[in-house]
């Protein structure tokens, strides 16, 4: 199959993904094409560091596992209290959530044995709920299961961002045991996913940065970051899977401290850094993940040319994964999903020869 060459008979709808939705939308579907491998055997490809057939697209090729019964889920989707007592108020304008203003759950970051209760993952019905919600999941599409509030994150929302930015100056001791506890939880949440929902990656958001630089210097990440990270990528790993930082805001200073730390991908803001020279730089060692934006006023044509553009240069190495969003006020009538895969295939066939 890998000197397959793409034909149009690969565009042909032959059967549709039905998918739950996710951050509580109801169920959808997603056309399923004539591929000549699986989407999840191409994603594969990519993780791996082998010639994928096409640029994998994160809307047609990948299963979402973000369960809203998880507190952290519904809270940070909907607005309410997160899995540790955090109060989260929705924003109607962003779409999202944020901490309600005024909340403080922990006094101190000294005191957080004492105040912090952590939940018991054994006290939720995780086999209940991915047979009953995720049951129609394809097998042959790539999974990633969304945990959401890294130990940085977890950290500015428990207190607040100016005493987090204090206490990875003043406190590294105290820090470093509540991350200690912090990553211990979550080892366990990644091993749920792997046993019940049988994920192929991990999806662990902790955004760690500014429109402008990143929250804090790269020898501070590499000092209390990185070995907590290393430990939680370890156990990733050693169950099989893989595993992607969400990290938000200009955080090009700290991608090789992502390396290092042990993250095969990245997903991060598209605008706010040159993602070309990030992979350019850094591919063969940091998947790029996310979404590839469509703006302005463009024609279709110009639209498909922007396509072509970004997996030309960005694409070029095989090491990327996009949703396509389509920002135009004047959508016109051509299907873009359908032109990633076929410029992409047409694209890696120059590349087999």
């Amino acid at each position: 199959m890998l000197n397959q060459k793409f034909t149009e008979e690969e565009m042909t709808r032959i059967g549709s993904y039905k998918l739950p939705g996710s951050y509580g939308p109801a169920s959808l579907e997603q056309p399923k094409l004539n591929t000549p491998i699986t989407p999840r055997e191409n994603m594969m490809r990519v993780m791996k560091g082998e010639q994928p057939m096409w640029l994998p697209n994160m809307n047609r090729d990948m299963n979402i596992v973000c369960p809203d019964m998880m507190p952290d889920a519904s809270a940070r989707a909907f607005g309410g209290i997160d899995w540790f007592g955090v109060d989260w108020q929705y924003e109607p304008l962003t779409k999202a959530a944020m901490v309600r203003p005024g909340t403080r759950r922990l006094s101190d970051i000294t005191k957080w044995r004492e105040e912090l209760v952590f939940p018991d993952l054994n006290d939720l019905d995780w086999e209940k709920d991915s047979k009953e919600l995720y049951h129609m999941l394809p097998n042959d599409r790539f999974t990633y299961f969304i945990i959401y509030n890294g130990i940085f994150e977890r950290l500015a929302d428990l207190t607040s961002f100016e005493d987090a930015f204090c206490y990875l100056l003043e406190e590294q001791e105290e820090l470093t045991a509540f991350f200690d506890k912090m990553i211990e939880w979550y080892i366990g949440l990644i091993k749920i996913a792997r046993t019940y929902y049988h994920a192929d990656m991990i999806l662990f958001h902790d955004d760690m940065g500014t429109q402008r630089a990143p929250f804090f210097s790269p020898e501070i990440y590499e000092e209390l970051f990185i070995p907590q990270y290393q430990k939680l990528t370890g156990a990733v790993h050693e169950q099989g899977m893989f595993i992607a930082l969400h990290s938000c805001g200009n955080v090009r200073r700290q991608i090789p401290n992502f390396i290092t730390a042990g993250f095969d991908a990245w997903e991060g803001q598209e605008g706010v850094m040159d993602k070309d020279e990030i992979m350019e730089t850094f591919g063969d060692q940091l998947v790029q993940i996310g979404q590839y934006q469509i703006s302005g006023d463009l024609t279709d044509e110009e639209a498909v040319e922007a396509l072509r553009h970004m997996i030309e240069t960005r694409g070029r190495k095989g090491r990327c994964a996009y949703r396509i969003r389509d920002n135009r006020p004047r959508k016109g009538n051509t299907d873009l999903e359908d032109e990633m895969y076929r410029c992409s295939r047409k694209f890696y066939d120059t590349l087999i020869g």
